[in-house]
């Protein structure tokens, strides 16, 4: 009789990740209506939540967040172990920060397998990502250029400085 040990590591990975991403869908299937307004609302706390748990998880692997590049590679990495080995993407390095290009993600294909709405996924995605980025490294913030939930063809999550309004502009309004 097979056992927990014998089913290999990436395997079980792959399953469980399958698995969380398609909890949101059914989530959202199953309360939206119920809920009403309130649901997106109720669930951007769940995500908000989820972005310092990312912050545990950079911790715990010593990833860097000195600059945009690193950010950028330390969010895959851990968007990667949220979402599974289907969560492909990469790192590009631009003038004045990085852009991460994601190729592949389970969470639309979830949402759409399960009926929820494509726009509703976004939202998800988004709250995670803008909440998680300021707390890897409050001086950068992420913005979504492309998304995959929208029609596009990928994501495109451009990493940058937060801009810090000069102080002498103030002083001339």
């Amino acid at each position: 009789m097979p056992d927990l040990k014998s089913i290999p590591d990436e395997v079980k990975w792959r399953l469980a990740a399958k698995l969380a991403a398609l909890l949101p869908a059914l989530y959202d299937r199953a309360y939206r209506g119920v809920v009403g307004e309130k649901y997106d609302e109720i669930e951007q706390e769940i995500w908000m939540e989820l972005s310092r748990m990312a912050l545990d998880v950079v911790r715990d692997l010593s990833l860097p967040t000195s600059t945009a590049s690193e950010l950028a590679d330390s969010l895959r990495i851990v968007m990667g172990i949220l979402f599974g080995p289907e969560y492909k993407s990469e790192t590009l390095e631009i003038s004045g920060g990085a852009v991460i290009l994601v190729r592949r993600c389970p969470l639309p294909v979830s949402s759409h397998d399960s009926g929820a709405g494509d726009i509703s996924t976004f939202h998800k995605c988004m709250v995670l990502t803008l909440t998680t980025v300021p707390h890897l490294n409050k001086g950068y913030s992420a913005r979504f250029i492309r998304t995959m939930c929208t029609g596009d063809r990928q994501c495109e999550i451009k990493i940058e400085e937060v801009k810090q309004p000069d102080k002498n502009e103030h002083k001339n309004k």
